[in-house]
């Protein structure tokens, strides 16, 4: 009696929530909602995990904190440091590395995240590309991840300046650099960032609520619209026996997406701590207090943004003198290359959709192979991409290899223009080379090594006629013309 009393209360308790809420709707329509199944779509999942072990972890980091430039004298547990001048900042890293119980695992564990977000973020996004997922109706969902890469780098910058070392000082005199050679407004958009004169007093202050408010409250309404879309326009899902463009063949999110996707976070929550436990990142300790007047030798920024620092460090340092302007080509050509690679990002879907006149919707998504076109500009992209990230070490690199670091910066140059056309052309032919192989297992079968002697003396191989599944995964696409035209 008291069960069924016990019961009758929690039915009101949920009758009532759901009278005002519309919870018992919602959940008969979207908690049974199918999702595919493929370890691709992972990668999605860990952007998101890795973005939420990176709010846990920054409040945290808030409490201990201190955004001020003002100048203290250090005395802490850290000796090397002990009665040098540094700024609150600084003085406050420190503190939380060394003296706060757990705050240097936190601190890396914060650091370690947003690496992973980054690189997360952006492997989710070649997957997009290279399977052609970002097609009608998806274009603004892919707007959205990419704005989401976007704030993520500049997060990141944000982020790694705060601590007001020597090498992340080194990387606000880079931003600082790039912003004079902005023609005739350049020094005026330095005065305004930095308050000043650079390095001036309130550049910390300034990031930190970027860092810590703005910009993460603008990703974390991008995750939640770019998550509600993925709902709305349903899971795109790879080729295969029984998937259509009009279903979706796959588990319900509740329970099994939900279980699975419940225990994929604590392992990535697992591992991210794991790192942060084993592998120190960003000692600021050993670079010491900023000062404008020092460089840090072998400066280097996070991987992610490499590539600008690489733009820099291998253009030629040209300057034009324009109506009494002098332009310092060096950093403004690289200054404008940088937002306009992302730009083209952004809107390739839009291209592409043009010069192909294709306006269909798809839900299925392309073998990379089968899309040789799309499949070599990714990898040429991502080798440009790799060989900037070079060019941003070039004196890491000649130091390792033991060469001249005009060798190397003369290797990157050149590189930026010949590698990603040879990746590009030999891209284009492995895909279609990979197409005439899957069209002679369609035609032939696998070898099976099995040689058979024919009655007139022949020997051949003996061939296993593909399944029905392999066949439909091979032949479930539109071939291209090129391909087409060479067979007889």
């Amino acid at each position: 009696m008291r069960d069924a009393q016990k019961a009758g209360r929690g039915e009101r308790v949920a009758d009532w929530f759901d009278g005002r809420l519309g919870l018992h709707a919602f959940g008969k329509r979207y908690l049974r909602k199918v999702f595919p199944d493929h370890w691709s779509f992972l990668l999605g999942e860990i952007c998101l995990y890795s973005f939420v072990v990176l709010v846990l972890t920054g409040v945290y980091l808030t409490l201990f904190f201190h955004p001020s430039m003002n100048e203290v004298t250090y005395h802490g547990s850290y000796v090397p440091l002990n009665g040098i001048r540094m700024s609150d900042a600084y003085a406050s890293t420190l503190h939380l590395s060394f003296d706060v119980r757990g705050g240097l695992l936190i601190r890396q564990l914060h650091h370690w995240a947003a690496l992973v977000f980054v690189a997360a973020m952006l492997a989710h996004m070649m997957r997009h590309f290279f399977t052609g997922s970002f097609r009608r109706p998806r274009e603004l969902n892919w707007l959205f991840g990419w704005t989401l890469l976007f704030l993520g780098l500049f997060e990141g910058l944000l982020g790694y300046s705060l601590p007001d070392d020597l090498l992340s000082g080194t990387g606000l005199r880079f931003v600082d650099g790039a912003l004079l050679s902005v023609p005739v407004v350049g020094t005026y958009l330095s005065m305004w960032l930095f308050g000043g004169e650079y390095p001036g007093h309130d550049i910390v202050s300034r990031f930190y609520a970027l860092h810590v408010l703005l910009i993460p409250g603008v990703m974390a309404a991008l995750v939640v619209v770019h998550l509600l879309l993925v709902v709305f326009h349903k899971h795109t899902q790879v080729a295969g026996p029984g998937r259509t463009e009009r279903n979706v063949v796959g588990a319900p999110f509740m329970p099994v997406y939900l279980a699975k996707a419940g225990g994929f976070f604590f392992l990535v929550f697992g591992l991210l701590t794991v790192l942060a436990a084993v592998a120190s990142v960003n000692p600021v300790w050993l670079y010491g207090p900023y000062r404008a007047d020092q460089v840090s030798t072998g400066a280097q920024p996070d991987w992610y943004l490499g590539f600008a620092e690489g733009l820099v460090r291998v253009m030629p340092g040209w300057e034009v003198t324009v109506a009494g302007h002098t332009l310092v080509l060096g950093v403004l050509i690289p200054v404008v290359v940088f937002p306009l690679l992302l730009v083209l990002i952004g809107g390739y879907p839009f291209l592409e959709a043009w010069l192909t006149g294709d306006k269909r919707e798809h839900h299925l998504l392309d073998r990379p192979r089968n899309r040789p076109g799309r499949t070599a500009i990714g990898a040429a992209w991502i080798s440009l991409y790799l060989v900037l990230l070079a060019g941003g070490g070039n004196d890491i690199v000649a130091t390792r290899l033991h060469l001249s670091i005009n060798t190397v910066t003369w290797l990157v140059r050149v590189g930026v223009f010949v590698v990603p056309a040879v990746v590009a052309v030999a891209t284009r032919r492995i895909c279609l080379g990979l197409q005439l192989r899957d069209s002679e297992l369609v035609a032939h079968g696998r070898e099976t090594g099995v040689i058979r002697r024919l009655p007139h003396g022949e020997y051949v191989e003996v061939r296993r006629p593909l399944g029905q599944a392999e066949l439909h995964t091979l032949t479930a696409h539109r071939r291209q013309r090129e391909l087409a035209e060479r067979e007889p």
